[in-house]
Parts: C-alpha cells; structure tokens; sequence
C-alpha cells in the first residue's frame, strides 16, 4: 500500500491519479476511471472529481493507496 499525502482538505481523484503518476493529463484520467477498475472505500468509483480526504483507501487495478495528512512541521 502507497500513502499519498496532501495539503488542503481534499484532493480529487482525477488530481489523486495525476500526482501518483497514472496519468498526464484530465482526459487521460477520465478515460483510466472509465476503462480501468477504481475503488474509494470499497466502492466502485467513475467521478474524476470525487473529493478524497484523508483516511480514504483508493484501489487502481488491484495497487491500493491511502490518503494522509500532509506531515506539520
């Protein structure tokens, strides 16, 4: 499992997969959410604006990843 950390309250899914370097662009990640297996929390997942928080679990083709809090220093 690969935890992702962030700042701010949420990042989406779309900026999620952006950031794990699973795409390049928006529309590669629109068509990676419709073409590959997503999961938030157990649920299947086709929105590449779903608010991820920390805590949420997201599962890409069988790679989980856990959102966290960006460390306080």
């Amino acid at each position: 499992m690969d935890n992702m950390k962030k700042e701010g309250d949420y990042i989406t899914l779309g900026q999620f997969l952006k950031v794990m370097d699973y795409v390049q662009s928006g529309g590669e990640a629109k068509h990676l959410i419709h073409t590959f297996s997503i999961q938030v929390n157990g649920e299947n997942e086709n929105r590449r604006g779903k608010k991820l928080y920390p805590g949420d679990q997201v599962v890409i083709n069988g790679n989980m990843h856990e959102i966290s809090e960006e460390d306080a220093d």
